[in-house]
């Protein structure tokens, strides 16, 4: 049966008018109409000219031989005018982020979505730290984007029923948040958590799994929120199961997957939690909405992740289409300088009675910045003392207190070169003529993105972060982002190493490749002139030395088919071979692929893939990693003295 939102949604256009996500299923296509022919046919010319457009029949052999920025700039804008329109974005990035340029540094390793600028930071900094070293009072208040996160001893379902408003700055911050997503307050009801797992976790030790036994996620990578909602599930009896995904290209196995979500017999009780990502994180695969009416029609209560979706996504999903059960998404403070924030968990309305009463940790309540700043007059504020503060029961800092962070997205934890740290991130000069402080037309236009000031900080609290993604909106974001991620994606996979038997290439891409809807995150792999792995983790190491932060994460529930096993044992990742993973009540033998990934902001420019083509390319110097680890060890030796 076909759902019945289906007949409203409207094909995507090459203009970026209509998200990926309405596209139906790729198995199993329906009839094709004239409309759908013409979005297809649109598509399909996207990648041609991507392929056509940039060094057709040509391949890089070392790095001296890669065209100039500009020159390679030049070209990219002639394959893409309508990249032309999106120079609003560098007009914000040289005025409101100007750390970016200043800093020469390329943020590449997390995704999500930023409440704050950095001028914004800065500006606000600066007037409230000599009242934090002086003697005088805090402020009352303050809309200082800086603020710590204090956790309650609360339940889930009864923070929900009877938690009311909270703070000021609480309501004020969480009605922004729902504007921002177009999330209704009459259908939904929000916390914060102290990140995307605590939201994950906070859910699993609150839903019925007693009843509706079972857990079916979606992701086609590790990630510690996901295991953290599995493991949380599995002690209160719940049967997980994952979804598969179809080695080369890691589309989902849908005959699998259909038959994991399609009920069978008469039983008309609901089946359990349809755990959802709508984009990998890691792959930026993207997947059909309508595996999730599939699910609400055979009995699921729907978790949408929506930590992966670009800026605006959630705005044209407007959730009219599907009202999922939950909703987890995350925002950090400041991109590339500062990425800690907090998660938020929606559920809706009419769910809530079906959760149960738990005393699972996780929701946390928003501090504001004058209570950050009610410590003795010769402490430093670390977390400890602001935690000793509210145990010496000092009347304005009333809780403990914890500096937000936001959730990391790969086991693997690596070191964020910023002003602070996560465990793990996935997930940036500008090509633009306006300079450091932009043209007066970048100032008029940021100054539309501010919103109104005032001294009332209950109403007038500024996310100049969230402002410019909505003055922006979702087809100039989208198709940024779209262009650039396939360029870099054809630009990698141009680089060939010389003088080999086999024609190697430097490069492998796992998930789509150069494709219209895909998302902007990429997962891929350095190989040497042997055929041989460049290990991940000295692929990160080696870019944060360049200034550019990359991640790397694992690739897991891959299926392959027969006539790929040869290749299955020479991608999988032999230490992880014997661990295994869930599939319903057995366990069958893990296949674990290691792989760099890459997350393109809103904020990301030309200059900054570019970078990231150019120090990939040195790879292709058989003795380029052999260099770099004599030139560190050099430069870090320690002078013996005689």
């Amino acid at each position: 049966m076909q759902p019945p939102c289906s007949k409203k949604v409207t094909p995507v256009c090459l203009h970026g008018c209509c998200p990926s996500q309405f596209l139906g299923l790729t198995e199993e296509e329906p009839p094709i109409s004239k409309s759908r022919s013409t979005t297809s046919t649109c598509r399909r010319n996207f990648a041609v000219t991507t392929t056509s457009s940039f060094f057709p029949n040509t391949q890089f052999t070392d790095l001296e031989s890669l065209p100039l920025l500009q020159e390679s700039l030049s070209q990219f804008k002639n394959a893409y005018p309508q990249y032309l329109k999106t120079i609003q974005v560098d007009q914000i990035r040289a005025q409101e982020y100007y750390h970016l340029s200043l800093s020469n540094h390329i943020c590449l390793d997390y995704i999500g979505i930023g409440l704050f600028s950095h001028t914004q930071f800065q500006n606000q900094h600066s007037s409230i730290l000599p009242i934090a070293s002086s003697s005088s009072p805090p402020p009352e208040c303050s809309d200082f984007p800086y603020f710590g996160i204090s956790h309650k001893s609360v339940n889930l379902k009864s923070q929900l029923l009877h938690g009311g408003q909270g703070s000021e700055l609480e309501f004020t911050v969480k009605k922004k948040i729902m504007n921002f997503l177009n999330i209704s307050e009459n259908d939904y009801c929000m916390v914060f958590t102290a990140n995307r797992s605590s939201a994950f976790k906070l859910l699993a030790e609150s839903y019925p799994f007693q009843a509706s036994r079972k857990l079916l996620t979606v992701y086609d990578y590790e990630s510690e929120a996901v295991e953290a909602m599995i493991n949380a599930s599995e002690k209160r009896g719940a049967q997980v199961m994952s979804a598969e995904f179809k080695w080369p290209r890691l589309r989902v196995h849908s005959g699998k997957l259909k038959k994991m979500i399609v009920r069978t017999g008469k039983n008309k009780k609901t089946t359990g939690l349809f755990m959802f990502p709508l984009q990998s994180r890691v792959t930026g695969a993207s997947y059909s909405y309508q595996w999730m009416s599939m699910a609400q029609e055979n009995g699921w209560h729907i978790l949408l992740d929506a930590c992966a979706l670009g800026p605006k996504d959630m705005d044209s999903f407007g959730l009219s289409l599907i009202h999922p059960d939950f909703l987890v998404c995350s925002f950090y403070k400041v991109f590339g300088e500062n990425p800690t924030g907090f998660g938020c968990l929606f559920v809706k309305k009419s769910t809530v009675p079906v959760l149960e009463a738990s005393t699972s940790t996780g929701i946390v309540s928003l501090v504001p910045a004058n209570k950050l700043f009610c410590l003795p007059e010769d402490s430093s504020g670390t977390d400890t003392e602001l935690e000793q503060a509210s145990r010496l029961g000092n009347p304005i800092c009333e809780l403990p207190i914890t500096r937000s962070f936001l959730d990391p997205i790969s086991v693997q934890s690596i070191r964020n070169r910023r002003s602070e740290h996560v465990d793990a991130s996935q997930m940036h000069e500008s090509e633009a003529t306006t300079e450091q402080q932009g043209p007066e037309n970048s100032n008029q236009l940021v100054q539309q993105g501010k919103g109104k000031h005032s001294t009332n900080c209950s109403s007038e609290i500024e996310c100049r972060g969230l402002d410019h993604v909505d003055l922006l909106g979702l087809i100039l974001t989208s198709s940024r982002s779209r262009f650039l991620i396939n360029w870099l994606i054809n630009a990698l996979m141009k680089l060939q190493h010389p003088n080999a038997d086999e024609r190697i290439r430097l490069v492998r891409i796992y998930g789509p490749r150069i494709k219209f809807d895909r998302g902007p995150a990429l997962a891929f792999n350095v190989y040497d002139w042997k055929g041989e792995r460049v290990e991940p983790a000295l692929v990160q190491k080696l870019a944060d030395r360049s200034n550019i932060s990359l991640s790397y994460g694992s690739l897991h529930h891959i299926w392959f088919p027969d006539k790929y096993h040869e290749e299955r044992e020479r991608v999988i990742d032999k230490k992880k071979n014997g661990e295994k993973e869930r599939d319903g009540n057995r366990r069958t033998e893990a296949n674990h692929v290691t792989v760099v990934t890459v997350a393109l902001g809103f904020l990301a420019n030309f200059e900054d893939i570019y970078k990231l083509w150019a120090f990939v390319a040195q790879f292709l110097d058989a003795d380029f990693v052999e260099k770099e680890r004599w030139r560190y060890t050099a430069l870090n030796q320690k002078i013996v003295e005689a």
